[in-house]
């Protein structure tokens, strides 16, 4: 028996173990499913990263629910006629023929689902809205997004909340950590894509594209703008070459929180909110339209807390044109207090998923090339100033010769402030 003869027709044995070989890099013989274009509805939509991307593949959306005015604001002034609903809490049932809920809900509210057991549980929790929507109507299919902390939220109970929720309603799901960069930007952003249907197979949306995670880039010597945060130092320093680390959403009181870039020439500067907005694959000024309704702080919130729109972008593409599922090593999934960067439950159990966190590698834009110069600020000399009171502190190791370049920084704002 071939490899992909044993993969087609594995099964569990009897110690709950599935026999599947190792990854093969070729693709089945089974023939590609038939896509659709879906009729969206974006629950927690915030800015629509989500929707922007799947309307690249020819995906509509019927209704948006967002209750942040800022953000409601930038839906409103990109997705002209969408009909916005501002709390899901109210929403009583779906639009007719809608065939896709996606929902970035927030993760924060998983630990309370994950306190309790099932879909009944669930229902004064945001998450559970979710489920109560799309189980009066049966909606064909639903896209997760959420932070892969949502792994290992409430010791693996949350997310065995989700998933056998979604079981019990008739659902088959798989989900996949996934990295930004794998779509060519300069954004080390992980999150975790889960797909359900109960009309096809979710894993000819996430699991149909396969490529090696290439290894960290390292600088060997050559001179690449990196990214970390001014605002560490002690411990959790988020550096990245040629990138930056995850976009955050500032602090609770809204004070923005871009990432720091040291550039080649040892400067050290912040990005504007029109790169950041890029780093997540929207448009300049995307989010503009939420200065008509609150501070222009606010743009750095919405975007840190958005979905990158190349990733939606991939899974449209995935859900309108399916492909093969690849064959992958998988192994049972029994109860843990972290749940794997990857796994399925197609109706034959839930099973682990050896896969890379790079489904494509599209061309990528160096961080420096993406950067509007004249955008950049200089690092102010108290930030710097404090960065480096942290990181003296603590036991973080930098790379050779990163801390003597923020010291130069440092000497060279002072004298200019």
């Amino acid at each position: 028996m071939t490899d992909a003869s044993r993969a087609r027709g594995s099964a569990a044995t009897g110690n709950g173990q599935l026999t599947l070989p190792l990854k093969v890099t070729g693709t089945s013989t089974q023939s590609a499913p038939v896509g659709r274009q879906h009729v969206v509805v974006g629950l927690f939509a915030g800015i629509g990263g989500i929707e922007l991307g799947l309307h690249r593949h020819g995906h509509i959306t019927a209704l948006f629910c967002e209750n942040e005015p800022t953000a409601g604001a930038v839906l409103n002034a990109r997705f002209p006629g969408v009909p916005l609903h501002a709390d899901v809490r109210t929403l009583t049932s779906l639009p007719p023929r809608t065939s896709l809920v996606t929902a970035g809900f927030p993760c924060q509210d998983l630990s309370q689902a994950g306190m309790t057991k099932g879909i009944a549980g669930t229902r004064s929790s945001l998450v559970g809205e979710v489920f109560r929507l799309i189980g009066d109507s049966q909606v064909p299919w639903v896209l997760l997004e959420n932070v892969p902390f949502m792994l290992q939220l409430g010791g693996g109970e949350a997310m065995n909340v989700i998933a056998t929720t979604f079981e019990r309603l008739g659902y088959r799901w798989a989900y996949r950590v996934v990295d930004s960069r794998s779509f060519g930007l300069p954004q080390r952003r992980r999150r975790v894509y889960f797909v359900a249907t109960n009309e096809g197979d979710p894993r000819s949306v996430l699991f149909a594209d396969e490529h090696e995670s290439p290894e960290e880039p390292s600088r060997n010597g050559h001179a690449v703008a990196c990214g970390f945060y001014w605002t560490e130092g002690l411990r959790g320093l988020g550096w990245a070459v040629d990138a930056v680390p995850t976009l955050k959403g500032g602090s609770t009181i809204g004070i923005p929180s871009p990432p720091a870039i040291i550039m080649p020439d040892r400067t050290i500067v912040t990005p504007g909110i029109e790169d950041a907005e890029r780093l997540q694959g929207f448009p300049r000024n995307w989010t503009k339209p939420a200065e008509e309704v609150g501070r222009p702080s606010a743009r750095w919130k919405l975007v840190g807390n958005a979905v990158s729109v190349r990733a939606a972008a991939w899974i449209g593409r995935r859900m309108r044109r399916p492909g093969v599922p690849r064959e992958y090593q998988v192994s049972s999934l029994s109860r843990r207090k972290t749940w794997p960067n990857a796994a399925w439950n197609i109706g034959e159990g839930r099973v682990a998923v050896e896969c890379s966190e790079w489904p494509v590698q599209t061309k990528y834009i160096s961080l420096e090339d993406l950067l509007t110069t004249k955008k950049l600020r200089r690092l102010s000399a108290k930030a710097t100033r404090g960065f480096l009171s942290r990181a003296g502190q603590g036991k973080l190791r930098f790379p050779d010769g990163f801390i003597a370049a923020v010291e130069k920084h440092l000497k060279t704002v002072s004298k200019d402030e």
